[in-house]
């Protein structure tokens, strides 16, 4: 009878870390928001691969967000942060933390060309020293809740 219980012991505990590990998103660690607007060219460019980007298109950590000559996004993250981006655009979400109990996060957007909107979200208004903005020569840190950034040239690297 003890062999009995041992064995089943082991059997719910073995179902109970694979349901818990089943049970986890992919890539929730990644996840920083979604596309709530987009029009004309948008693209996504994520591990190398490039898609269109479309409404409820998720936006991952490391993703490179870019627009064409006739196109515009806008992205909400995760903290209510909304992001609007122009024609001829490219941003990258370096980095994007949020705990949702909290409040508690960090978030660094680097805009390589164009023009972005920000309306600043929870992170912002909890910590704003945890955000930061980068342009190829400038870092801006969040300080009011609403700002636009354009970086003017043809780099996009």
């Amino acid at each position: 009878m003890k062999i009995f219980m041992k064995i089943k012991a082991h059997w719910i505990a073995v179902c109970v870390l694979l349901a818990a590990i089943f049970s986890l998103p992919a890539h929730a660690a990644d996840r920083a928001g979604m596309v709530k607007v987009a029009k004309g060219q948008v693209t996504i460019e994520r591990d190398g691969k490039i898609q269109a980007a479309a409404v409820g298109s998720p936006v991952e950590v490391a993703d490179r967000i870019r627009t064409g000559p006739d196109g515009s996004v806008g992205v909400t993250l995760l903290d209510d942060t909304l992001l609007s981006a122009g024609p001829n655009s490219l941003f990258v979400i370096e980095k994007f933390a949020f705990d949702n109990k909290t409040q508690d996060g960090r978030m660094s957007v680097q805009v390589r060309k164009g023009t972005l909107s920000v309306a600043s979200g929870r992170i912002a208004k909890q910590t704003p020293e945890s955000v930061d903005f980068h342009t190829p020569t400038s870092v801006l840190g969040v300080r009011g809740t609403e700002f636009v950034i354009e970086v003017a040239g043809q780099g996009d690297e």
